[in-house]
């Protein structure tokens, strides 16, 4: 007795594979957060202690916005000052860049970086 195929369509075969495969992808997701849920080498939680102080903030809270520093010939300019500025706010921080300073430029590996893209390649 000769067997046949129950469906030759590629969508039908396709439609049947994504679904195996999404319902196994979905089996894998249960059982990862069963085994998160039952596992024994988990440390037991610590109750949480409040604290009283003052969490530590990279930058105050300012009620107006001052000014932008005017700039020193060898410190940094009033657009590098913006542009920190702009990336500290749209990390999620409210407030005033007080001071800017460049600690060891020579040594970084960011200089080091520009020093070996600008050199002319032949």
């Amino acid at each position: 007795m000769e067997h046949s195929p129950v469906t030759t369509n590629p969508l039908i075969i396709m439609m049947i594979n994504m679904t195996v495969v999404f319902i196994v992808l979905i089996a894998l997701m249960f059982l990862i957060k069963l085994i998160h849920i039952v596992d024994p080498t988990k440390e037991p939680e610590k109750p949480a202690q409040v604290q009283e102080e003052e969490p530590l903030v990279a930058v105050k809270s300012s009620s107006s916005p001052a000014p932008l520093p005017e700039p020193v010939e060898q410190g940094v300019s009033p657009e590098i000052i913006a542009a920190i500025s702009a990336a500290i706010t749209a990390y999620g921080f409210a407030g005033q860049v007080k001071a800017v300073r460049i600690i060891n430029h020579e040594g970084t590996p960011w200089r080091a970086a520009a020093k070996f893209n600008n050199v002319p390649r032949k």
